[in-house]
C-alpha cells in the first residue's frame, strides 16, 4: 500500500489501519469470547482469540480499546517501529499509543507542545499524538519509512492473555470435569478402579452428609418438643398452698 508521495508503507501497519477489530469472527460467531481484537501481522487480518492456534507461529499484537479508539502496547510497537516522540497513554500499568489520528474540531491555541499532524494539545516533548501522525510525517519530510522500521522475526501475546481452549458445544470449558470435594487422604488410582473408587467415595460423602443432616434435624426437632413441652407445664396451675398460721 502507498503512502505520501507513492513512498510504500509496510503490509502490517496497513493491516493496522484497515481492518476491523472487536467485531464478532465469522469463523467462530457462536463461541464465546470471539471479538476479534489481534493482529496477524504476518497474514495482516484482524483474528480472535479461538484463531490464535492456527496462527501461533506468526508475529501477533494484541488490539486494546481506549476512549473509544484503537491502541496498541507500546513495548510491542517499539520492537517493529521506532516510536519516539510518540505519546504514550497508561492503561492497567500499561503503556499504549493510538493507531490512528483522532482529529478534534477545535485547533490548538496556546503555548506548548502539539501534534505536528491534528494540532492535539500533547505534553511536552511529545510531537506525534498516535501512530499514524509520526509515519505521515516522517512520510512528509523524510519520504522513507525504512530507517525507523525494525526487524522482529517474533511477536507473541502477552502471558496474561486469555486463549480459550475450543472443546465444541461443551460451555464447561473452564472447569475440572467431574470436580468435586472428596474427604480422602488416600491417593486415587487411574483406571476404571478409580473411577469405582471415584464414585464410591462420593456417594458415601453425600450419604454422610445426608445422615449429618438427619440428625440435626432430629436433635432440633427433640429440643423444640422439650422446650414446648415445659412451656405448657409451667402455663399450668398447682395445687394452692395456704401460708402458716401464726
Amino acid at each position: 500500500m502507498r503512502g505520501v508521495q507513492g513512498v510504500r508503507k509496510p503490509a502490517w501497519l496497513e493491516a493496522l489501519y484497515t481492518q476491523k477489530f472487536f467485531a464478532a469472527c465469522s469463523i467462530h460467531e457462536t463461541a464465546k469470547k470471539n471479538e476479534m481484537n489481534i493482529c496477524c501481522l504476518d497474514c495482516c487480518t484482524s483474528i480472535c482469540p479461538h484463531c490464535v492456534q492456527h496462527h501461533r507461529y506468526h508475529r501477533l499484537i494484541q488490539v486494546r480499546r481506549y476512549v473509544y479508539h484503537n491502541v496498541v502496547r507500546l513495548e510491542d510497537l517499539e520492537r517493529l517501529m521506532d516510536c519516539s516522540n510518540v505519546q504514550a497513554y497508561t492503561i492497567n500499568s500499561a503503556k499504549v499509543v493510538f493507531i490512528k489520528k483522532r482529529r478534534q474540531n477545535r485547533q490548538f491555541k496556546g503555548c506548548g507542545s502539539y501534534c505536528t499532524s491534528c494540532d492535539r494539545s500533547l505534553q511536552e516533548p511529545f510531537i506525534h499524538c498516535s501512530l499514524g501522525c509520526k509515519v505521515d510525517f516522517v512520510l512528509k519530510h523524510y519520504k522513507d519509512l525504512t530507517p525507523f522500521l525494525r526487524r522482529c522475526n517474533s511477536l507473541q501475546l502477552g502471558p496474561d492473555f486469555f486463549i480459550p481452549q475450543d472443546m465444541g458445544d461443551d460451555d464447561t470449558t473452564n472447569e475440572t470435569p467431574r470436580s468435586m470435594i472428596v474427604d480422602c487422604d488416600e491417593p486415587i488410582s487411574s483406571g476404571s478402579s478409580g473411577s469405582e473408587n471415584m464414585s464410591m467415595m462420593s456417594t458415601e460423602f453425600v450419604r454422610k452428609k445426608r445422615t449429618g443432616l438427619y440428625d440435626v434435624c432430629g436433635r432440633s426437632s427433640t429440643r423444640v418438643s422439650e422446650e414446648d413441652m415445659a412451656t405448657s407445664m409451667s402455663r399450668r396451675k398447682g395445687i394452692p398452698h395456704r401460708s402458716p398460721l401464726c
